[in-house]
C-alpha cells in the first residue's frame, strides 16, 4: 500500500489528467461508466430477484456482493463515472492544480456520458431483451425503483451523501494499493457495504428508475425527483467528505 499522503499525491495528479482528457475520451469513457455500473445494478437484480422475499436482507448482501464489479471495471479497464470524480477532480481543485471551472466542465460532461449508459443498458439490455421486463424481475425492479422515489428529498440527499463516501472511499483505497488483486479488494467492500445498507448513487438510479419507467411503471417526474437530491448528496459525500476532508490532512501546505 501506499501510504496516504501518497495516496493524496495520487488523487491529485489524476484528476488533473482526467479535467485533460478530449471531449471524446470523456463521453466513451463515461459511457463505458454508466453502462458498467448499471450493469452491476442488473446484476444485482438478476440475482436477488428469486430469493428476496425468502432471504431478507440476505438477499441484499447477496446482491451487494456482486454489484462492485462496475466500478472493478472502471478502475482497472478504463471508464469515468461522476461519483468518482467528485472526489478526484474536487481534490486537484482544493490542491489548486485546476480551476473551478475545470471542475463543472468535467462533471457536466462524465454526467451527461453516465447517463447515456445508464440508460443504453436500462433500455437494451433490461427493456428490449427483456432482463428487467418479466416475472421476478420485472417485480424486483419496480420494487427497487419505487423504494427510492419514496424517499423524500432529504432522506435521498443524505443517502446520497453515505453512498458516495464509501464509493470515494473505494477510490482511494484503489488508487492506493500497488497490485490487482489488493485493488480488487480495496474496491470491493466499501461499495459492497455502501449497497448492503441501502445508500443511493445517482448513475446507479439513473439505470433502476429508467428501468421501471421502460417497463410503465413511474414517471420523468419521479425520476428527476428522485435523481437530483441523490446527486447533490453524492457531492458532498466525494467532494467534501472524502475529497477535502483527506486533502486537508494529507496535502494542505501549512502557512
Amino acid at each position: 500500500m501506499y501510504t496516504p499522503y501518497e495516496i493524496g499525491e495520487i488523487a491529485v495528479e489524476t484528476g488533473v489528467k482526467k479535467t485533460k482528457k478530449t471531449l471524446l475520451e470523456k463521453l466513451i469513457l463515461g459511457f463505458i461508466g454508466g453502462a458498467m455500473i448499471s450493469l452491476g445494478y442488473l446484476a444485482y437484480i438478476r440475482v436477488i430477484s428469486s430469493v428476496a422475499h425468502e432471504l431478507g436482507s440476505l438477499a441484499s448482501f447477496i446482491g451487494a456482493c456482486v454489484f462492485p464489479v462496475g466500478l472493478v471495471v472502471i478502475l482497472m479497464a478504463g471508464g469515468e463515472l461522476i461519483t468518482g470524480n467528485m472526489m478526484v477532480v474536487a481534490i486537484s481543485f482544493f490542491a489548486k492544480k485546476i480551476s473551478f471551472l475545470d471542475v463543472v466542465k468535467n462533471w457536466l460532461v462524465i454526467t451527461f456520458a453516465n447517463l447515456v449508459g445508464a440508460f443504453f443498458v436500462a433500455y437494451f439490455f433490461g427493456h428490449i431483451v427483456g432482463l428487467t421486463g418479466s416475472g421476478v424481475y420485472l417485480e424486483e425492479t419496480i420494487a427497487v425503483a419505487g423504494a427510492k422515489i419514496d424517499a423524500t428529498w432529504l432522506q435521498a440527499f443524505v443517502s446520497g451523501i453515505g453512498c458516495n463516501w464509501f464509493v470515494c472511499l473505494a477510490v482511494w483505497l484503489c488508487y492506493g494499493a500497488k497490485d490487482a488483486a489488493g485493488k480488487i479488494l480495496g474496491i470491493w467492500f466499501p461499495v459492497m457495504t455502501f449497497v448492503a445498507i441501502g445508500f443511493q448513487h445517482s448513475v446507479a438510479n439513473m439505470f433502476v428508475i429508467p428501468a421501471a419507467i421502460f417497463e410503465g411503471s413511474y414517471s420523468w417526474l419521479d425520476f428527476f425527483n428522485n435523481v437530483i437530491p441523490v446527486y447533490f448528496g453524492n457531492i458532498v459525500g466525494g467532494a467534501i467528505f472524502v475529497g477535502f476532508f483527506y486533502y486537508m490532512i494529507y496535502l494542505r501546505k501549512p502557512h
